[in-house]
C-alpha cells in the first residue's frame, strides 16, 4: 500500500505497522504518530506534529422527501497546519464519531488545538 503524506514524510515500515494496529473511525485510523484517512484507494497521512488545530464543521444540506423538506447535517473534521492553512477536510459518519475523534487527537498531540481558537 501506497501512503500520501500532506506535510512531512515518515518512513514506509512505520506507517505500514501503525495503519494496520491503529484505531479506525469512519474512514480515519488514528496511528501512535499519524493520522491517516482513506479517499477512494488513496490512503493519506498527517503526522500529530504537523496539526495546529482540528476542529468540526457541520454542514447542512437540504434535502427534499417524499413528504417534505428537511435538512441533513454532514459532520466534517478539519485539519490546520503551522499557518493555520486547512490541509483537509474528513467527512465523518455522525457526530458522535466527530466528538470522538476530537477527544483522540488531544490524547495523542496534547500541542494540538481543538475547536475555534482562543
Amino acid at each position: 500500500m501506497k501512503f500520501n503524506p500532506l506535510a512531512s514524510a515518515v518512513a514506509e515500515e512505520i506507517l505500514a505497522a501503525e495503519y494496520k494496529t491503529g484505531r479506525e473511525i469512519g474512514n480515519v485510523t488514528l496511528g501512535e504518530t499519524c493520522l491517516f484517512f482513506k479517499v477512494r484507494l488513496k490512503v493519506s497521512y498527517i503526522p500529530y506534529a504537523d496539526i495546529h488545530r482540528a476542529f468540526r464543521r457541520v454542514q447542512l444540506v437540504q434535502t427534499k422527501m417524499c413528504c417534505g423538506k428537511g435538512d441533513l447535517q454532514v459532520e466534517n473534521l478539519v485539519i490546520c497546519g503551522q499557518d493555520e492553512k486547512e490541509l483537509i477536510q474528513i467527512q465523518l459518519p455522525g457526530a458522535r464519531a466527530g466528538v470522538i475523534m476530537l477527544e483522540e487527537l488531544g490524547k495523542h498531540g496534547q500541542h494540538i488545538q481543538i475547536g475555534k481558537p482562543e
